[in-house]
């Protein structure tokens, strides 16, 4: 009996010890995420490496805008009109731009008249074009692998050249506006790139290719080089994220990663690297976008997301997505009007019979669903562009849609009840980023004072940011110093205090801070020349003379650097060499005040009174309150 009841307590403890194993095998399982790819040892392999397998794919998908969303500037890529009318015209900046191809190499020619003779020029080599042709052809610089905007755009659907959008009304930044990691990450591939900077690539591919959408192959192709075969019959393969597989949540979720374009703010720590498919976006980033009252048919043009989840068609079926309609692998140009229409019909089998368009309108259209409810509008961001409104409803008449449109808020579109430091980034993204009215201030300060807890780095940091740009110095370094001694600070925000002590006089400590900047991120240029400033500014002329010099190997047509060299040779009393920096500053920007300002000190010291005059006076014309132009102007007199 003994022996027997021994066995049987050996066989339950067996049991639970096997029980306790598999439940804790289970909950480790459990934990791990159900795409293996998602693992930090998953890699990209590429999209030759994807097509070996999936051919036919590739072929269509190539064709697709997001297969042909960026490549370099070639004849067979661009889809521009160059003829006689291809000139722009600034009327705000005084400046024309003519595009140009010299053999098979597209260049920008920036220039200025007086009557008719040029008294200004400036020329750029376009190395790569952004857009797939269907509504646009934008145009990037690249100066040392540092990518710029250039300051002209093709506009497809009216086949004509202008400024590119945000460039408008007096805000041309002409070759300046870096393409950042947010941009490239959107309109392409991910890059090779060089985080210490803002806009420095070591290399872009030419598109968007098929691991945006299904995440790391590296796993996916090591499986089934092993023979590694998931029948996808009777499950998902793990290895790779098929979007089909995800709900409907998470397929919108990867979709609105680029079309929900709005005001972005990156969780603390995370980069544009960092979302995979499956993911919540809201694990990296938030997005914001702006509300309006009246106006209300105007939106965004890359919204389709956020259009599409007004739409009563997304709000009642629950089970509608983006992948409804649309084949990612397949254009839309070669998507047939009746397999969108199919979709409508699957529906609303018994509306079509119930429509009250007239009869002969709908035979014009060929009872085509989406060309009445999904109408081609206007953007507000784009110029020159139509695209459909994903905002699926019953038409709306003209008059209605032409109410003025007033702003009243963001609203956070990934976060359902965002708390109020979250809301202040959001407000002071906008403001930086897309519009600098003072009400988004106000905005921002409303929810700071809201946030409960005002102890955290991140407050701070916001305050920070808030105050910086407010140009409330003082207050900037008043939270500094509250902070000091923590060290979980990010590089902007120790830039932001080193100008603060700049602006205040204090260039002891400016150049601590610009120091601890470039500790994070050592080749933003922007970090780099303000460090050389503070360096000149505290007596340090060699070192300063140094770093300058670095900026122009790194960048050479970063003018801000090189009219601060100049400014170094005019100290030297080099006034030849002086002169050349600066008019290779003023060749790269002709309204520099520094440089300008700098070219007029120069002139002074060589007895060339009257031309200084004429660059004083230039100066003033640009800013009319430059107090240092207005005495030295008074002292030549």
């Amino acid at each position: 009996m003994k022996s027997r009841r021994f066995i049987v307590l050996s066989l339950l403890f067996l049991i639970t010890v096997i029980f306790s194993f598999c439940n804790q095998q289970s909950k480790k399982i459990s934990n791990e995420p159900f795409w293996r790819n998602w693992s930090d040892t998953a890699h990209y392999v590429g999209m030759n490496t994807c097509k070996q397998c999936h051919s036919p794919i590739h072929m269509t998908f190539m064709h697709t805008g997001m297969g042909e969303s960026f490549d370099f500037a070639t004849i067979k890529k661009s889809r521009a009109v160059f003829d006689k009318h291809a000139v722009v015209y600034d009327s705000k900046k005084n400046f024309y731009y003519k595009p140009l191809w010299k053999d098979s190499s597209l260049y920008i020619l920036e220039f200025r008249l007086n009557g008719r003779d040029t008294i200004y020029k400036r020329e750029e080599k376009i190395e790569y074009i952004i857009g797939s042709g269907q509504h646009t052809n934008s145009h990037i610089w690249n100066s040392n692998g540092y990518l710029y905007q250039a300051p002209m755009t093709f506009y497809t659907q009216k086949k004509i050249w202008d400024l590119p959008p945000g460039f408008e009304d007096g805000q041309n930044s002409r070759w300046s506006r870096t393409i950042s990691l947010e941009c490239m990450t959107c309109h392409n591939m991910y890059p090779e790139f060089d985080v210490a900077s803002d806009n420095k690539f070591v290399s872009v591919k030419t598109g968007i290719e098929c691991e945006r959408c299904h995440g790391p192959g590296s796993i996916h192709v090591a499986e089934k080089l092993t023979g590694m075969i998931v029948d996808t019959s009777k499950g998902a393969d793990r290895s790779i994220v098929n979007p089909r597989r995800l709900s409907v949540e998470l397929q919108t979720e990867l979709c609105q990663r680029c079309h929900l374009q709005g005001i972005s703010v990156l969780n603390e720590g995370k980069t544009f690297f960092d979302f995979k498919p499956g993911m919540k976006l809201n694990d990296v980033e938030n997005i914001f976008m702006p509300r309006y009252e009246g106006g209300n048919e105007s939106f965004i043009m890359a919204s389709h997301a956020d259009r599409m989840k007004q739409s009563q068609c997304f709000i009642q079926s629950k089970t509608m997505s983006c992948l409804t309609c649309h084949n990612p692998h397949v254009s839309v140009k070669q998507t047939s009007e009746e397999l969108f229409n199919s979709v409508c019909m699957n529906c609303h089998q018994q509306q079509k019979k119930l429509c009250t368009e007239d009869e002969t309108k709908r035979e014009v259209v060929k009872d085509n669903c989406f060309s009445c409810h999904m109408p081609e509008s206007e953007t507000m961001d784009i110029p020159h562009v139509t695209v459909h409104d994903h905002k699926i409803q019953i038409p709306i008449s003209k008059t209605e849609t032409e109410s003025v449109k007033h702003f009243v808020g963001l609203q956070c579109m990934t976060t359902d009840q965002p708390s109020p430091i979250l809301m202040a980034q959001g407000y002071l993204a906008m403001y930086e980023s897309f519009t600098s009215q003072p009400f988004l201030l106000d905005s921002a300060n409303y929810f700071l004072s809201k946030e409960k807890n005002q102890t955290s780095t991140l407050f701070r940091k916001t305050e920070i940011h808030y105050c910086f740009l407010k140009t409330d110095y003082s207050s900037v370094l008043k939270w500094a110093n509250e902070i000091a001694t923590k060290d979980t600070l990010d590089a902007w925000t120790y830039y932001r205090i080193g100008e603060s002590y700049l602006h205040t006089g204090n260039s002891i400590d400016a150049e601590k801070y610009f120091s601890l900047a470039l500790k994070l991120k050592g080749n933003v240029l922007e970090f780099e020349n303000k460090l050389g400033v503070a360096l000149l500014q505290n007596g340090k002329q060699k070192e300063a003379q140094d770093l300058f010099e670095k900026i122009i190997s790194q960048q050479p047509k970063y003018a801000p650097a090189i009219s601060n060299l100049a400014y170094i040779y005019l100290v030297k009393n080099d006034m030849v060499y002086a002169e050349k920096l600066v008019n290779d500053a003023l060749s790269l920007d002709p309204d520099y005040i520094d440089a300008l300002m700098n070219k007029a000190a120069i002139l002074i010291t060589i007895g060339k009174n009257s031309d200084a005059k004429k660059i004083l006076h230039r100066v003033l014309e640009l800013e009319p309150d430059n107090q240092k132009a207005i005495v030295a102007d008074r002292n030549l007199n």
